[in-house]
């Protein structure tokens, strides 16, 4: 019997299963103190990426015949988090429309840092917004089409892991996945950068390192695992997947341990605080894929003409959306995705100025009531003692 190789297996099992338990335990409690659903729906899906690599890492270490699918469920993951933390700062800051009017008149000045040294200053407006979020978007739709085709061609034959013979398909699908994947890490940088003032009260730096350690690290290293395996660091290609599954549940424990101070539930569970409903209704909120649809649908269909400003105090379902032909809460015209949405002057019923001005986002508009009709009730606090009881009639004011 491998003793080494016993040993260093338990001891994966005992530190994926530490960083499930405690992850778990962690999105319970967040669960529990459900108090800003459009927030914490995002924070669950990120914590539970902790149990998906540390489950998914280990089964690929004790079944390493099979791992070709537990590290696909698990790379998919990667693109999922990314999403997720992208729509959290844009829910931090009170979505689009919020952000296109703070950031408004203002640009991204070029950067050796962000490599932006060689374009002219960005705007930050509607459609740089559109450009990052659809840099994120790219990545989650592509990488299950990427899932699909390593399966059919591992199925051929033509697919094995940490292979870089021009023969393989290895080779090129990690250079699709790695331009897609920094694409999607890179919209995520800037938009940061661009939102560093309107997301610093919610204090993002540590969110943001463990995310990028987590998610980009990680891919790097079983990139460099494999080319060691290749350059005969490694004994092989099978022991390069068994340090990288290895080194990953170890990882996962870490991460688990930071997402509880990076992602704390006590923020959500003070004395004034109102969990939106039970344990059930809340995880079945964060687990509904709705948003996701609505996203894609939003920033790549050419003929979506709406653009909608998500009501943060509430669900998904009590949206205030602005079609292209009706007033919009802006004194000039807001640019988004392409559309140009020019304010005029139009009556609207009296519940969606009730709705609008009850969202969260800082535009809002004033119309007036539809149909000419306006509150009377001042009138009901007139003092009528002091006029006659009797009107009198037109001839006899003419007498008098």
């Amino acid at each position: 019997m491998d003793w080494a190789a016993v040993a260093y297996t338990a001891a994966a099992l005992l530190c994926a299963a530490a960083a499930t338990v405690i992850a778990l335990g962690h999105i319970y409690r967040h669960l529990l103190h459900y108090a800003e659903p459009i927030f914490q729906r995002f924070i669950v899906r990120i914590i539970f990426m902790v149990p998906v690599y540390a489950v998914m890492s280990f089964i690929s270490l004790i079944l390493p015949d099979n791992a070709i699918y537990f590290t696909s469920i698990r790379e998919m993951y990667d693109a999922w988090v990314i999403y997720n933390f992208f729509s959290l700062c844009l829910a931090w800051v009170g979505g689009p429309g919020a952000v296109v009017v703070s950031l408004n008149g203002k640009t991204l000045k070029p950067s050796w840092f962000l490599m932006t040294c060689c374009f002219p200053a960005i705007p930050l407006d509607g459609r740089f917004i559109r450009r990052c979020k659809q840099g994120c978007l790219q990545f989650v739709i592509l990488k299950p089409i990427l899932v699909v085709i390593t399966f059919i061609l591992y199925a051929k034959g033509k697919y094995e892991d940490g292979n870089f013979s021009p023969n393989q398909s290895y080779l090129y699908i990690t250079i699709i996945y790695t331009i897609s994947y920094s694409m999607a890490l890179y919209a995520l940088a800037l938009f940061y950068a661009a939102c560093r003032d309107l997301l610093r009260p919610y204090n993002p730096v540590p969110k943001f390192i463990i995310i990028k350690s987590v998610v980009f690290l990680t891919y790097w290293q079983g990139v460099l695992v494999f080319l060691a395996a290749k350059s005969r660091f490694i004994k092989n290609t099978e022991k390069a997947a068994d340090l990288q599954n290895y080194v990953l549940c170890v990882e996962m424990l870490i991460a688990a341990i930071g997402h509880l101070f990076a992602f704390p539930y006590k923020e959500y569970a003070g004395p004034n605080a109102r969990p939106s409903g039970g344990f059930r209704e809340s995880l079945i909120h964060a687990l509904k894929f709705n948003d996701f649809y609505h996203d894609t649908v939003h920033q790549f269909a050419p003929t979506y003409n709406e653009y909608v400003l998500y009501n943060h105090n509430e669900g998904e379902n009590t949206q205030a959306k602005y079609p292209s032909a009706s007033a919009v809460p802006s004194s000039r015209d807001v640019e988004l995705a392409g559309i140009t949405v020019v304010p005029v002057t139009s009556s609207v019923s009296s519940n969606q100025v009730d709705q609008d001005e009850s969202m969260t986002t800082p535009i809002r508009h004033k119309v007036d009531p539809p149909g000419g009709m306006y509150d009377l009730s001042d009138l009901l606090d007139v003092d009528l003692s002091s006029y006659p009881a009797k009107v009198p009639a037109i001839s006899d004011v003419r007498k008098q």
